[in-house]
């Protein structure tokens, strides 16, 4: 397999790893980062997940050549867009006819969330079990690859190997691949 670097387009599945590999190395910091900026972790780790996701979507990854840097300015980006948001809430609040929009909205982003939480959960379910369940303990009960290898009783690079590859099948899936389109991707790497 070519390294990114070698080639001016990566593919979207070496994009992918790449944004895998730059969770692994950078999300403590990344998270830290925001945690400072934003003094709430939890809302850290939601826009810490948000600039993961809008840096899976870029148009063309090979655009961007230093993807920790523009990670950490997306998420940046985002924070000070949450801080803005906050802030708007606020004055929305004091405000006794925004209760209403607010309702709308809050009611139209939890049946969105929940039907982005059923297709995940169905992403989750397609894939081998072994697999399944290292994903959902990183990226649900937030366990480190460690702590996942402990959990299962394998080795931490199996571990990584299980969360990347389930990692790169449901960014496949969110996209529109077939399941056996995806997974055959996934052992193509």
């Amino acid at each position: 397999m070519a390294h990114p670097a070698d080639n001016p387009e990566p593919t979207r599945d070496a994009h992918s790893l790449e944004i895998s590999r730059l969770f692994r190395e950078h999300n403590r910091a990344l998270v830290l980062f925001l945690a400072a900026r934003l003094k709430n972790e939890q809302v850290a780790r939601e826009v810490a997940q948000e600039a993961y996701v809008k840096v899976l979507q870029l148009e063309k990854p090979g655009a961007i050549s230093f993807l920790r840097a523009y990670l950490f300015k997306v998420a940046a980006n985002l924070a000070i867009d949450r801080v803005r948001q906050e802030r708007t809430r606020a004055r929305i609040d004091q405000k006794e006819c925004a209760e209403d929009f607010i309702e709308e909205s809050l009611a139209e982003r939890s049946a969105e969330a929940r039907g982005e939480l059923e297709s995940l959960q169905r992403f989750i379910n397609e894939l081998p079990p072994r697999y399944a369940q290292a994903f959902q303990l990183h990226a649900f009960e937030e366990m480190g690859f460690d702590e996942v290898a402990a959990a299962m009783k394998i080795k931490q690079r199996m571990a990584r190997h299980y969360v990347t590859l389930a990692l790169v099948y449901v960014r496949l899936r969110r996209e529109g691949t077939s399941a056996r389109q995806a997974w055959n991707q996934i052992q193509a790497l």
